[in-house]
């Protein structure tokens, strides 16, 4: 439900001074362009929204070496030093192979396949099972229409997502096992789990900002979903 908001003024705008200007113009240049770039892409999913949808997808790879999964990314956002998130192409962002930037979906996906991953090495070593190797696989379909609010019946999260694992053993295993395995992996598997069961989120925004008197005021929104 939601709680209550707190407000310390009631006016949000700063009508002389200095700073506040270049900070409102910077916004404005900001939100330009934005609205520039993305503009011809809503046109486009408006007259044909086959076009919106795309599928994003992240993979992993075990080894006997270690209880570990190591992701595939791509070059220039292997060679970053810091994760940056940033706009899909599909909603007006640059190409992420170009830029290393990511965007959170695809972040999203590569947490479930590293939790998934990590998981099922850890239920294998405890059960004994020879695990060689092995490719994990997380595929999520979108529908950019969604997040970009130009309609409200397209969901803004994914639609579906499907997950494979493609893993090697060093010696014969039985059925058994293999269900086995994936079942404890499904059970145990902590960003899985928490993707399938919904739980209780709480959001706090915090806008603070300097008045004309030079005193720090904010703006308070929180809820609980």
């Amino acid at each position: 439900m939601a709680q209550p908001t707190h407000a310390t003024t009631s006016d949000s705008h700063c009508s002389s001074c200095a700073c506040g200007h270049e900070v409102s113009e910077r916004a404005k240049v900001t939100t330009s362009s934005l609205r520039e770039k993305q503009a011809p892409i809503k046109d486009l999913y408006k007259k044909d929204p086959s076009k919106a949808f795309v599928t994003l997808s992240a993979q992993g790879t075990l080894s006997n070496t270690s209880i570990a999964c190591k992701l595939s990314s791509g070059a220039a956002i292997k060679e970053a030093t810091t994760r940056v998130a940033g706009l899909h192409p599909k909603a007006g962002g640059d190409n992420p192979d170009v830029s290393g930037e990511l965007c959170s979906g695809d972040m999203l996906l590569e947490a479930l396949v590293a939790c998934a991953g990590v998981t099922m090495k850890a239920v294998a070593t405890a059960l004994s099972l020879p695990l060689k190797d092995g490719n994990i696989r997380a595929e999520g379909d979108l529908d950019f229409r969604g997040t970009l609010g130009i309609d409200r019946d397209a969901p803004v999260g994914f639609k579906e997502i499907r997950m494979s694992f493609d893993v090697s053993f060093e010696n014969e295993i039985s059925e058994e096992q293999v269900e086995r395995l994936g079942k404890l992996t499904e059970r145990y598997c902590v960003v899985l789990q928490t993707i399938a069961k919904k739980p209780e989120i709480k959001l706090r925004v915090r806008g603070a900002y300097e008045s004309e008197d030079g005193i720090e005021r904010a703006e308070l929104w929180a809820r609980s979903t």
